[in-house]
Order: structure tokens, then sequence, then C-alpha cells
């Protein structure tokens, strides 16, 4: 169907695809028919990957919170089951991401202050101390230390009596997008593929239920990148992770159903209701025809979907509420399994109670009041939608074959050519931003000026906090048993320096009440630390 006309301007979005003004039938054969779409709960789960979807059990909601020390952060995790959340999503502070222990002079003034201090198995029990782990699933956001935080986790809750063969849960544990993204890197490119996949390796054979991956392509897109490369790029990295464990002599029905996603929502809702559409298609295709996968589990794309924080805005912040009320919108329409929401206040601070609180009852209005969880996939069949999600997932298979011509992610990721990419597009962006090429209410459209100055409330940096984080650290220290401490640290370097999985190792140390930064010199002696390439 044409619908075209002079005198309309021409709509391209974010992915590069030209939106027409009118779609038909016509439209959905031309970008490849209906054959991809199937049912809810069926191969290539293109429209979810259950047969009920919401009608059988809502969306999991699991907010980000995590500051100052495991008391500060055990307080706010409670406060937010006590308002109905039903999953925990961690932060940690950049010393614990980075593997440094608390009282290390490079962690002076980060110390809880964007997430949680946790330097041993102590902070974890405290930090967990009085929540239901069977009820109550958490998320790990962590990368560079993933290794040790896991090991942590289970170890703690194995202490507090959970069969850890049962237990359910996440790490973020995407190492390849830091390099590309956020920066919380600690060794070289290989050797944090080695670490990633001894996590999937010793949770398939000892935590089943356990996810130990949750593939980043979020921080991906809120770096630069297009949704369509959010998708393209995180599944390329999934595959790396994939091909180290299948290299293991695992097979990919062993580990695959335990691998998860944490993706993007934010800017035009049909584009991104459409990524992730294609997105599920792609992924079941990819692990059934490339991967041999036989069991269905191991072709679902699960995933957290978020209100994406690159949305978010300093200026008129409470707009951000009715941004966040369209993200979760999109990611219910999406079919995601679980769904986080950034506060308003998010562009500038740790969100209050109160800004959480918000985020939290917009999750549940949508859940309560909304209809939402009537029907399965209730976009599905229109022109429009079915035409997009076939374009998207054609886009993300051409970009996908990019990579692999340009000798595959990593190498792209070892060389610095991705992350120039990524680099580059933000750069673009910010610069039509400034100049309304790209339109921001508020920012660039929409301005009222006599409002640009507003009170905000920042969340306070408390110092007497990391003191006392510190004072904890020493007393872990002088109590624990140092000579077992050697021992562990001897056992990780040995397992280290051999090639072997070093999960054990780490799991036997935690449980000596070794440390973090600890444990992460130990393997830098082995590893090395990366050092960023710079690519102009």
């Amino acid at each position: 169907m044409d619908g075209s006309s002079s005198d309309l301007k021409e709509v391209v979005n974010e992915s590069g695809i030209e939106i027409r003004p009118l779609y038909g039938p016509e439209d959905v054969e031309e970008s490849g028919g209906i054959e991809f779409i199937g049912d809810p709960g069926s191969y290539p789960f293109t429209r979810g990957i259950h047969k009920e979807m919401y009608r059988k059990r809502p969306w999991t909601m699991r907010q980000y919170a995590g500051f100052g020390n495991p008391v500060d952060t055990n307080k706010r995790f409670k406060y937010l089951i006590e308002n109905g959340q039903t999953g925990l999503n961690v932060a940690f502070d950049l010393a614990t991401q980075t593997g440094l222990d608390s009282d290390n002079v490079l962690a002076e003034g980060e110390v809880g202050r964007v997430g949680m201090a946790i330097d041993s198995l102590r902070d974890m029990e405290i930090a967990f101390d009085g929540i239901d782990l069977e009820k109550i699933t958490v998320s790990l956001t962590i990368n560079g230390s993933a290794a040790i935080l896991i090991g942590m986790y289970l170890a703690m809750a194995e202490k507090k009596g959970y069969d850890v063969s049962k237990l359910r849960g996440t790490a973020q544990n995407d190492i390849l997008k830091e390099f590309v993204g956020r920066g919380t890197w600690i060794f070289p490119v290989e050797p944090s593929i080695k670490l990633v996949g001894d996590t999937i390796e010793y949770c398939a054979h000892n935590a089943p239920k356990y996810s130990p991956v949750s593939v980043c392509g979020y921080h991906i897109r809120e770096s630069g990148c297009n949704p369509a490369e959010e998708i393209a790029y995180a599944f390329c990295i999934a595959k790396a992770y994939a091909d180290e464990v299948k290299a293991r002599g695992l097979d990919i029905d062993e580990f695959a159903g335990r691998l998860s996603y944490n993706l993007n929502i934010f800017g035009n809702l049909f584009e991104q209701v459409a990524k992730f559409r294609a997105g599920r298609g792609l992924w079941a295709k990819i692990i059934k025809e490339e991967y041999d996968a036989k069991d269905p589990r191991s072709m679902w794309l699960r995933m957290i979907a978020g209100g994406g924080g690159g949305g978010l805005t300093f200026e008129q912040p409470e707009v951000n509420i009715v941004r966040g009320a369209y993200y979760a919108l999109i990611s219910a329409l999406s079919g995601t399994q679980t769904m986080a929401l950034c506060s308003y206040d998010e562009a500038y601070t740790i969100p209050t109670e109160y800004s959480a609180r918000i985020s939290l009852r917009t999750m549940q209005l949508l859940m309560e009041e909304t209809g939402l969880c009537d029907t399965v996939d209730p976009m599905a069949g229109s022109y429009y939608m079915e035409t997009l999600t076939n374009q998207m997932r054609d886009k993300m298979e051409e970009i996908m074959t990019d990579v692999d011509v340009q000798g595959g992610v990593v190498e792209m990721i070892k060389k610095g050519e991705l992350q120039a990419k990524v680099s580059g597009q933000a750069y673009q962006m910010q610069k039509d931003i400034d100049s309304g090429a790209f339109p921001k209410v508020g920012v660039n459209c929409y301005r009222v000026e006599e409002e640009e100055e507003h009170e905000v409330e920042f969340h306070p940096y408390n110092t007497k906090d990391a003191e006392l984080q510190i004072e904890s650290l020493k007393e872990i220290r002088a109590s624990r048993d140092q000579v077992a401490v050697d021992k562990c640290l001897a056992q990780l370097k040995a397992d280290a320096e051999a090639g072997k999985n070093v999960m054990p190792a780490i799991v036997e140390a935690v449980k000596a009440y070794v440390t973090v930064g600890e444990m992460t010199d130990t393997m830098v002696e082995i590893y090395g630390r990366y050092e960023e390439p710079i690519v102009f």
C-alpha cells in the first residue's frame, strides 16, 4: 500500500526503517508475511514465550535499588517489598563492581555512593536478612566481579538453609557490554569471557535454576546504539558466551534455558514493541538452527524490559512520570517477563522512596486497571506492527551479519571498533537533540523557561555509612581464620593459573570470608588487567 503524498515529510525511525503513512495486508506480505508469527508459547515465540502470558501470571516487578551499606539497602528492599514489589534488582557501588574492597585507596569517595557496598559474605548476609529468597527472586546487577558475587549469593542462600539446586535468581554478568558501554571491567577480554563461561558451567551443574548471565542490551542502547542494534549486538554477545560454554562440552540444552536478557525501553512505542517481538523470534531461530537446540525452553528469550534512564530528562522532571508510564506500557505490550522502571528523579539522583513508589504504583496500575493482562499479544494482527516486526528482524540479521564480516563481536571489542561506533552514534544523537532535529519535550521543544530552575531532592552521600562499612571490613579480617583464607586464595590462584573453572575455589573462598578485593587481586595476578584501546 503506497499511502504516499508529496506534502508529507519523510519519517524514519531510529533503527533506520522508513515509516509509511498507511499500512495494509500487502505491506505485511511484502515484508515477509505472517509465517514467522506463530502462536504464543510455541516456536518461534514471536507472540510470547508462554501460552497464556499475563492471563496466567503477570510480570514480575523488579525495581533497581541499593545504596550505602548493606543495612541501608536491606531497609530499602523491605520497603519496596512491603509496597508490593515482587522481585529485587540489586545495585552495587563502583568499588564492588570493579573488584575493590571498601578500604582500598581507589575506592575513596565511592563506597556506597551509587549502590550497595559489598566486601564479604557477611555483607551479603546482612543485605538479605529477613527476605524470603523463595518468594522474592533477586537479580544482581554486577559484571566485572560477577563470579565472586554469584558465589557469595549462592553461599549466603545455602547458609540460610535454601536448596541451591532449586534457587532462582539472576546475575547480569555481561562483561562484553561493559567494554562497549559502562566500563566497569577488570580483566582483559579473553579471561573475562572465560569467567562468564565458568559461571554458566558451574550453575548448570550446581544451581540449574539460577540464571548466571543476563545479557544487557540495555546499556549498549544507553551508550548510543539504536533499537535494532541493541538486540543484534546483544545476540552477538550471547552467542560468544554460548560458544565458550559449548567448547567445554556442554550441550546447548544444558544451559541456554537459563540465559536471560536485560533490555531497554525509550523512544517510539511501535518500534520498541516490534523490536521485542522480532527479537524473540530471531533468538529462537538462532538457538534452534545454529545451535541445534531441541528443548523449546532453550529458545525462549527471557527478559527484563525496563524504562530506560537515557530517555529521562533533568528538565521538567515530573514529565518523566508520564514517560515512565509509557515505557511500562511498551514493556507490557512487548511481552516481558519482568518489568522495571527508572523513577522520575533518576536523571539526577538515586531515587527517593517517594519516587520509587510512584514507579511501582505505575506498574501496578497497568496490571490492575488497564486490561493489559486480559489477552496475549494485543498488538498482533496490526498491519503496521506485523510489517515493522518483520522489518526489524531483517535489520537485526543484517547487523549481525555485518559484525561477523568484521571478525565477530569479540574481535571488534578487543580492537575497540564497536566501542568507537557506538560512541560516535551517541555523539550524533546529542547533536541532534541540541539542534532540535530529535525532539525531546522540555529540552528542545515545549520548554517553559521560568520553570527551568526547580528544586530537586538529591540523595545525600553519607560518609558515615562508608566509615561503618570499612570498620565492618576490619572486623571481618580480624575475626576470620587466616589460615583458611590463605589456603583458599592459594587454591584460587592455582586454578586460575591452570585454566580450570575457578567457581568452586571462589565459593570456598567466599565461605571463608575472603573479600571481593582479595579474590580479585589474586586473579589479576594471573589474568592481568584490561587496558582500553582508544579508537578515533
